[in-house]
């Protein structure tokens, strides 16, 4: 069947297959917005191609604009009735998309292809409305050079080359404006912020937000969205230590643990923090996000390096921008994975940091009395291993989803599911801690990452959100627990998906995929380190990076061994495109070029508009030997009859060694 299909498409008329082809081109454009656009939208502009696709097969007489304008009016009136607005960008893109459709069905002369052509043109830019990624760009390229093949096709007069020939020509078109676009992308003044986006693109990406209630993290740990990559400076530190710190949760209604309102009048400096070890030095590349939280790894500071952003830190060591972070961001920051904080703090300043809502929890209350009458050691950090001891040894699960609780939410989770995630973990140990007059506070970001072998890039999920806790102990500070690893441990050395089950009948493939042998992983690696340059050196090149990256080009071409460099290639480019014309020159031209400059060197210079003929005459009038004259004569002869005459190929190269002979002859 598709051998018939092929062959009738390859016997259409031209003015068919040329239709057939704009209309793929079109379809091409279309595609990528059918993921965003309303279904009924998508369905009447694949159906309006169809319609046009059916009449051009068919020969048939195109619709009437008394037909065209009440259905475009009425799909106009769709758009509005979808959206509530017709201005937007999602109501505009839609509309953009049923405009193009049917000005396929309304092209009557030659001027609509143009318009066509240039409504694909735009329409298919608005595809970066929605994602910049590299797949992406790569079908643009490839929609554009269809496209360009058929408004080529449409200016053709005669034959038509095949249509392998046009793509590539196209193609070459493509290939011949890249470099001046690169240079554009390169030296033209860069705008702050994304080129392709609207205000509050980024509003309703996940993260985490400034509350936890039961739920909170399970849900985000099921995205693998990336938070953010990070690159050391230095050497890594190991996965148990990768806590990166984000938002300080103290305040506990019963059902969400909140901020505690910001303490006022204390600044970084006057926070006792004894650090130790080596630093750890990190640039943090990190995705929209709509919100102001950044995540560091603690402890970090107290200096956060943002282009771009105001970012202020708080009492409790959080780091936020003045302004929601709605474009990929950069940001470095040095940390200390060995540190003690506030070891000198004094206890009325800790009380809010033992407040706990009245008339919720009994159970857990009486259970906290009881550990507390229990332990042979009253300090904090007995208690706390009582705590932990007891997640570790009763039947207590970790699981993504965790039955809901009722009012007393602690009091279900310790007494009767016994299964949580780690804001269950880390929301009942702490209401266990502050129940045993021990302060603490739950502290929410991310744990671990994915280390790239690739590019050295450690990728940091929404799946690797993450709740722990801190206690406060005399002499020690704030200390960091981390509940969950009590009861999950592989949570912590290795990642969540190591923790947690495998769905039934994916284990063979979780295993391919978390073996870093694997062929699954080792492609994984690679298009994640492809992607990831995509982002750090084309999307993310924004104002600060053009600076920074002229200002070293242009310290690097000022050297003099650059400049010599530069001059020995370009001097080896010209000589290359020298011989590469002189090998593609006409061999006849060149014979003649070589007659011409010795009759010129002779005092008898060729005129612009001297003919072989005329020139022959006016060279016969000159002093010279009948030889020498004969053998001019003969060679302009015998250079006219080659040059407009079509001699076969035997003869033509004959002719040519005669030309060689004579030309000595010449004078």
């Amino acid at each position: 069947m598709k051998p018939a299909v092929f062959d009738r498409l390859q016997q259409l008329p031209r003015e068919k297959s040329d239709t057939l082809l704009l209309l793929v081109a079109a379809l091409m454009v279309l595609v990528p917005h059918f993921g965003h656009l309303p279904l009924w939208n998508s369905l009447a502009v694949c159906a309006i191609l169809l319609w046009r696709a059916v009449l051009t097969w068919r020969g048939r007489r195109m619709p009437s604009i008394r037909v065209l304008l009440p259905v475009s009016v009425a799909s106009m009136a769709g758009v509005y009735a979808s959206y509530g607005t017709v201005v937007g960008r999602d109501p505009g893109v839609a509309m953009l998309a049923l405009l193009l459709a049917f000005k396929l069905l309304e092209m009557r002369a030659r001027r609509d292809l143009f318009v066509v052509v240039f409504l694909a043109l735009f329409v298919l830019l608005t595809n970066f409305f929605y994602s910049q990624s590299m797949p992406t760009a790569l079908f643009m390229v490839a929609t554009l050079i269809v496209l360009l093949t058929a408004l080529q096709t449409f200016q053709y007069t005669g034959v038509v080359p095949p249509l392998g020939q046009r793509l590539k020509l196209s193609a070459r078109l493509f290939a011949l404006a890249a470099p001046l676009a690169v240079l554009i992308f390169i030296v033209f003044p860069r705008i702050q912020g994304p080129l392709w986006g609207m205000p509050g693109d980024a509003a309703g990406r996940t993260g985490l937000s400034d509350s936890m209630a039961p739920g909170t993290l399970s849900s985000l740990a099921q995205s693998e969205e990336v938070a953010f990559r990070v690159r050391f400076t230095g050497s890594q530190p190991p996965q148990h230590q990768l806590y990166w710190r984000s938002i300080v949760l103290g305040a506990y209604d019963g059902s969400t643990w909140t901020r505690v309102p910001r303490l006022r009048g204390v600044q970084r400096p006057d926070i006792a923090i004894a650090l130790r070890g080596a630093p750890v030095r990190q640039e943090i590349t990190m995705e929209p996000s709509g919100q102001r939280w950044l995540a560091v790894l603690e402890l970090g500071g107290p200096q956060v390096a943002m282009p771009g952003y105001g970012v202020r830190d708080s009492d409790e060591m959080e780091y936020f921008t003045t302004t929601p972070v709605n474009r990929r961001a950069r940001y470095s920051v040095t940390s200390y994975t060995d540190y003690a904080l506030q070891a000198n703090a004094q206890p009325p300043s800790l009380v809010r940091w033992l407040e706990l809502p009245a008339g919720f929890n009994p159970r857990t209350l009486a259970l906290a009395r009881q550990l507390r009458q229990d332990s042979p050691q009253q300090d904090g950090a007995g208690l706390s291993r009582q705590v932990l001891d007891k997640f570790r040894r009763e039947a207590f699960s970790y699981t993504l989803q965790p039955p809901l609780g009722g009012r007393d939410l602690v009091d279900d989770f310790l007494f009767t599911s016994r299964a949580g995630f780690c804001e269950h973990y880390a929301g009942a140990y702490v209401v266990l801690m502050r129940a045993m007059g021990v302060p603490a506070r739950v502290v929410t970001g991310y744990q671990g990452g994915e280390r790239n072998p690739v590019d050295g890039y450690l990728t940091v999920r929404q799946s690797d959100a993450h709740a722990w806790a801190e206690i406060w102990l005399p002499g020690r500070g704030w200390l960091r627990v981390d509940p969950t690893a009590a009861v999950a441990p592989e949570r912590v050395t290795r990642n969540l998906a190591r923790a947690l089950p495998a769905p039934v009948g994916f284990n063979p493939l979780f295993a391919l995929q978390n073996d870093p042998d694997s062929w699954l992983a080792a492609f994984r690696f690679r298009y994640a380190a492809l992607n990831n340059a995509w982002n750090q050196y084309v999307l993310d090149y924004n104002p600060e990076r053009q600076r920074s990256f002229l200002a070293e080009l242009g310290g690097l071409l000022l050297t003099w061994r650059t400049a010599l460099a530069a001059l020995l290639v370009a001097g080896l480019l010209a000589l290359w495109q020298w011989r590469r014309q002189r090998r593609a020159a006409d061999p006849l031209e060149v014979l003649y070029d070589a007659f011409c400059r010795r009759q010129a060197r002779h005092g008898d210079p060729r005129q612009p508009d001297e003919g072989p003929a005329a020139y022959a005459a006016r060279l016969r009038t000159r002093p010279a030997s009948a030889e020498q004259h004969a053998a001019a004569d003969r060679f302009l002869l015998l250079y006219g009859t080659l040059k407009y005459a079509a001699p076969d190929t035997e003869s033509r190269t004959a002719s040519l060694a005669t030309l060689k002979t004579l030309l000595p002859l010449c004078r």
